[in-house]
């Protein structure tokens, strides 16, 4: 379950990168606006650092899209 928590958190990342670039923003720019420091938000792109919640919701609101847009598809699958 560990491993397919980090896929999801560099699926996550990859998502959040994508969108920057789709919407010719910066990364500097979208930290500020996230509240956030740009090493941290850096971070999160990688996927190398957990983020809370509302930091997401930050993330997207800085981005201009909704928490679920950056979220539909990440579920993560119980082992069963």
């Amino acid at each position: 379950m560990e491993i397919q928590i980090k896929i999801e958190v560099v699926e996550l990342g990859e998502r959040i990168k994508n969108l920057i670039k789709e919407k010719n923003l910066k990364i500097m720019n979208v930290a500020h606006d996230a509240n956030l420091d740009s090493t941290n938000l850096r971070k999160y792109i990688r996927g190398t650092q957990d983020m809370r919640y509302t930091t997401l919701l930050r993330i997207a609101s800085a981005i201009g899209v909704t928490p679920s847009q950056l979220l539909d598809g990440l579920q993560t699958k119980k082992e069963g």
